[in-house]
């Protein structure tokens, strides 16, 4: 077997956790899964796995080579990839990263658009409201919300959404609307501790003025639709970027209050595995993105800060 398909197989292994069942995905015997590993690690002279009855691990060395042996393999199918691409329609498949009600709410309504213009492309939608290493969880492109906090990411800021102060009708009558942000500490209050850049202390602005608050709340929550249940079952009001409840918005089951103070803006970006050239299939999802969302609940719009890394990965402003 050559070295890239040993390459495969050995993270097949680790993977999925036993030959047996990396031999199931790979469609061969258990012992030619075995033969190969052996086969590597005699070429490497290192040891990979160490295996006992509940299945295989990594050595130190094998962690090492797993991680690296996954970049090889993922250069390679891009390098595939492109060449096909370049003379033909989208094909195969892309995984993308994205927080849960984002994807709820937004991105599913509008994928028929995509898949009608991509008609033999398949998305694996990874979600989840946690921030996803993109390599390790081999995703190729993710939509991420607020600053962020890894540098070497190669990313593109494609909007802006307002935060707004949200609540219940029902919960306003029962504990009365705040007419400034002070009043707000008077209030139940559920709490998004996902939410970049937010908190319990938030920075209201009105005409120049600026009016720090400190909110405290019984009910902190970690997932955007736990926000969501809590505040349109009357527990609290929120703190909450207009997408998360822009169906509420438009029914009329939420409303804002404090709209003439102004709060910190939720940024949009798409972002690429840093260290290998985005795909033909990750670039036409991000125009996608783009052009999808050039509308309400978002203002797009690229930042002079990231405009310059496009070329990395083939986009241009």
């Amino acid at each position: 077997m050559d070295r890239l398909g040993l390459m495969e197989t050995y993270i097949r292994v680790l993977e999925a956790g036993s030959f047996s069942t990396a031999a199931r995905h790979l469609n061969v015997g258990q012992s030619a899964v075995s033969k190969s590993i052996a086969q590597l690690e005699e070429r490497l002279g290192v040891r990979l796995l160490m295996r006992s009855t509940r299945g295989v691990k990594p050595t130190e060395a094998g962690r090492t080579y797993y991680e690296r042996a996954r970049r090889a393999i993922a250069e390679a199918e891009g390098a595939d990839s492109a060449v096909r691409e370049a003379d033909a329609c989208l094909t195969g498949r892309l995984r993308v990263s994205a927080s849960v009600t984002f994807t709820r709410l937004h991105l599913v309504p509008r994928m028929p658009v995509f898949f009608e213009a991509h008609p033999k492309l398949s998305i694996d939608l990874v979600l989840d409201d946690r921030t996803v290493d993109l390599i390790e969880e081999g995703v190729d492109i993710g939509l991420r919300f607020g600053p962020l906090c890894d540098s070497s990411l190669v990313c593109r800021k494609v909007g802006t959404a307002p935060r707004l102060v949200l609540g219940t009708p029902d919960y306003f009558a029962r504990f009365g609307v705040p007419k400034t942000p002070v009043e707000l500490i008077n209030h139940e209050a559920v709490i998004y501790t996902r939410d970049h850049g937010g908190g319990e202390t938030w920075i209201f602005r009105e005409v120049g003025t600026q009016t720090p608050v400190t909110i405290s709340s019984r009910l902190r929550v970690s997932s955007s639709e736990g926000v969501r249940a809590a505040v349109l079952n009357g527990i609290g009001l929120t703190i909450a970027s207009e997408w998360m409840f822009t169906p509420e918005l438009t029914s009329g089951a939420v409303r804002a209050v404090l709209t003439e103070w102004t709060l910190p803006e939720v940024e949009l970006w798409v972002v690429f595995p840093a260290g290998r050239m985005a795909s033909a299939k990750a670039r036409a999802f991000a125009a996608f993105v783009e052009s999808e969302f050039d509308q309400h609940p978002f203002r797009t719009g690229i930042t002079d800060m990231v405009a310059h890394r496009l070329s990395e990965i083939g986009l241009s402003v």
